[in-house]
């Protein structure tokens, strides 16, 4: 079913609202990294729906089509790519379809799989965050005259940072088997990015190269959980 909002035709995108009338579906685990999408759906006139695992991104596109897609390639239940894979040949097609990812290497997954783009975390930049999406849109659909191009920055609520730190220590407290390891270091490092935080960077790379070479674990998870359950309590501000 394609989402089906009965006033979409009365929505033309505009050069100050250059997404007005597209709603965008982003599968993203991280509610910092939401926010950010959320912001800059606010300012560019799309409307946004989340799923946080390919579980729940599944039940929404059986039930309507968006007409952007953003899939995370890191998300608790798998990888990214097996969705976009999904979606691709399915009709009526998605419009536009973009993976996004903390880890620039990753690119190359994403255009293998049959995404339109590429969007690299931190997505912070307005601009940047239109472009990517109007460059795959038929020429008809973008707005006409000249565009002006939004400066600034976006700046995610600090609050759902603190909400993803708490989400990471729940299951560093957990049982911590090689997938949950490696899901915690990636979720880090793309949510790091995304706030800038380079302490909590550096510290998720560190336990992700550990584990890929096989060297001991418990010191960089150890330091990984005394720098998240800091942010848990507020004690870092953004």
């Amino acid at each position: 079913m394609i989402d089906d909002d009965p006033f979409d035709h009365l929505r033309r995108p505009t050069v100050t609202r250059p997404l007005l009338g597209l709603t965008i579906l982003a599968v993203e685990d991280s509610l910092y990294a939401c926010d950010a999408l959320r912001l800059m759906c606010l300012h560019s006139g799309a409307r946004l729906r989340r799923a946080d695992c390919l579980k729940s991104a599944r039940r929404h596109l059986q039930v309507y089509r968006p007409s952007v897609i953003i899939v995370d390639l890191g998300l608790p239940d798998g990888c990214g790519a097996e969705l976009i894979e999904e979606v691709r040949p399915v009709l009526p097609r998605v419009g536009v379809i973009l993976a996004c990812s903390g880890d620039p290497f990753a690119e190359d997954i994403a255009l293998a799989a049959g995404a339109d783009g590429f969007l690299a975390k931190p997505i912070s930049n307005l601009a940047a965050f239109q472009q990517a999406i109007l460059q795959h849109m038929p020429e008809h659909e973008r707005p006409g005259g000249l565009r002006s191009v939004p400066l600034e920055k976006i700046k995610p609520d600090p609050v759902a940072y603190r909400e993803d730190m708490a989400y990471i220590a729940q299951l560093l407290g957990g049982p911590m088997d090689a997938r949950t390891i490696a899901y915690v270091a990636a979720f880090l490092h793309g949510v790091s990015v995304t706030a800038e935080d380079r302490a909590l960077e550096s510290a998720a790379c560190d336990l992700a190269q550990a584990q890929s070479s096989g060297a001991p674990i418990l010191g960089p998870v150890s330091r990984l959980a005394g720098l998240v359950q800091a942010r848990v309590q507020d004690a870092i501000a953004l």
